[in-house]
């Protein structure tokens, strides 16, 4: 009887093994915008390449929300300043290359020079897709399924609990992008940060019907000139997109803005400058932005 089973035990030891070996050891991102998720779901990331130093980054020009992370885990800058250097990806030999299909840090048009050298690589579209769906997406490639669940149920319990702690104030509220860039614009509802908000507890408010046209939308906000920013917010509170205590001041400070209630009432709140890509770490700082707003 136990010469029977020994061969199917070893026989299945071999195929985990096997299963293991296959599992990439060294990835490399060429995308900071999913870096975080990579490190979310604790795969094995080596190098990545570095945005332009901003407030937004550390030094090196990794995203705040996951530098430390990164630091801690040992990650290397693949590239400065999003300029794509193939050399430095062949340098690092990757099993597993991550690259964006859109966004500032997209090396798609590189896809050719990349195949050439025979490195692997995955595509991920972060522009339509939530950092869960792209963790999903992630854990299937790199073996990580079961990581990529744990990281998405983490998260969702933190929201929970945070949660179950708020007060949100009466009304409905606006997701407002006020000067970024020079750019002005009002956070739709099927939005990370108007979801995630949805979470929390608020209640967001979308366009007012009689300016949907006046309005250029994208997936996640409508874009409007700083003139008429005043008559697409409907909300009675404001939470500002990428947002510090200096930009609300700012914002209250708006002569174009003072007739919001939202300016009048004072009710006019930040999301925290990570809070414009929301991924596993910059969701959590929102999380702890709106929680201090409310305590």
């Amino acid at each position: 009887m136990l010469r029977t089973l020994a061969l199917p035990l070893v026989a299945l030891l071999l195929t985990g093994l096997a299963h293991a070996a296959d599992k990439p050891q060294r990835i490399v991102s060429t995308t900071p915008s999913v870096t975080g998720i990579l490190l979310a779901i604790n795969a094995p990331v080596i190098a990545t390449a570095a945005a332009a130093p901003s407030r937004l980054t550390d030094a090196k020009g990794f995203f705040r929300q996951w530098a430390e992370v990164a630091d801690q885990r040992a990650v290397q800058v693949l590239y400065p300043n999003l300029q794509f250097d193939l050399e430095a990806v062949i340098g690092w030999a990757p099993d597993l290359l991550v690259v964006s299909a859109t966004g500032a840090d997209s090396v798609l048009q590189h896809q050719a020079e990349l195949q050439a050298q025979g490195i692997n690589s995955t595509v991920v579209n972060y522009s339509n897709h939530s950092w869960q769906e792209m963790a999903v997406e992630l854990g299937k490639v790199t073996g990580l399924e079961q990581q990529a669940q744990a990281a998405i149920q983490r998260f969702d319990a933190y929201t929970l609990k945070v949660a179950s702690g708020l007060t949100p104030p009466p009304g409905t509220v606006s997701v407002v992008g006020y000067n970024i860039a020079g750019s002005y614009s009002v956070g739709l509802p099927a939005s990370p940060q108007a979801r995630l908000l949805s979470a929390l507890g608020f209640t967001v408010a979308g366009l007012p019907d009689a300016l949907k046209d006046q309005v250029r939308r994208s997936s996640d906000v409508g874009f409007i000139s700083r003139e008429n920013l005043s008559r697409v917010i409907a909300g009675d509170s404001v939470f500002l997109l990428g947002g510090s205590d200096a930009d609300v001041q700012a914002f209250l400070a708006d002569p174009v803005l003072a007739n919001l209630p939202a300016v009048r009432n004072k009710q006019v709140y930040p999301l925290g400058v990570s809070s414009f890509r929301i991924d596993y770490y910059s969701g959590k700082q929102m999380i702890d932005t709106v929680a201090r707003s409310f305590p």
